[in-house]
């Protein structure tokens, strides 16, 4: 079972300026989330972020936040309970007038194209035991593919990082890392990104 880009969508959680001087190894966490926000508009992966109560811990690291299509400003710790769904998971488009199924087949639009969902969500953020933890665990209820990139992910001390993947891992979770995403998004040393991705992992 592999990442496939064109399937993805990333959510980067809560990496705010208040925050992060607090995180255990949270310059490398940091570097990494930014890599692969740059990585996933390279390959036209979507990818969103969000805040946790930014009045009070200030807005994302701004290459990050300028990186995300678009950001939630969230009180809840899981961005799912404040409408982080709703952006993975558009509404489906009202069918066109006329009556397509007469169409030959060739011509019919697959139906895969009219809702357009990519339904595995890579996942990373801060605190890995709390925002990152109750917004993954909140999306793999609602259905969705859920991969987390530990090495993207921080929490204040180690333990507390470590217990939120184990109990993703119980829970249904993937854990990967930024360079598993890299390479499996990539599929191919043949991709047309091929060098740009590899000049920002190694």
């Amino acid at each position: 079972m592999l990442l496939d880009a064109t399937e993805s969508q990333l959510v980067l959680v809560d990496y705010q300026e208040r925050l992060m001087p607090a995180i255990h190894e949270g310059p490398a966490v940091l570097a990494n989330a930014r890599r692969l926000a740059e990585i996933a508009r390279m390959l036209d992966v979507p990818v969103w972020g969000t805040e946790q109560n930014p009045s009070r811990l200030g807005a994302n690291d701004a290459a990050l936040r300028a990186l995300c299509q678009k950001t939630l400003a969230k009180m809840h710790f899981s961005a799912a309970e404040e409408g982080l769904g709703e952006w993975l998971r558009p509404p489906a488009k009202p069918q066109q007038g006329g009556n397509a199924r007469s169409l030959p087949k060739h011509l019919q639009k697959p139906a895969a194209a009219q809702g357009d969902e990519r339904g595995t969500i890579v996942i990373a953020g801060c605190e890995a035991h709390i925002c990152l933890l109750q917004t993954a665990l909140d999306l793999l209820e609602d259905e969705f593919e859920v991969w987390v990139v530990t090495d993207a992910c921080g929490s204040r001390t180690e333990r507390n990082r470590d217990a939120a993947f184990d109990r993703l891992a119980g829970a249904g979770a993937e854990l990967v890392t930024t360079e598993m995403v890299a390479f499996e998004w990539l599929g191919s040393c043949e991709h047309p990104a091929f060098k740009d991705v590899l000049g920002l992992v190694k």
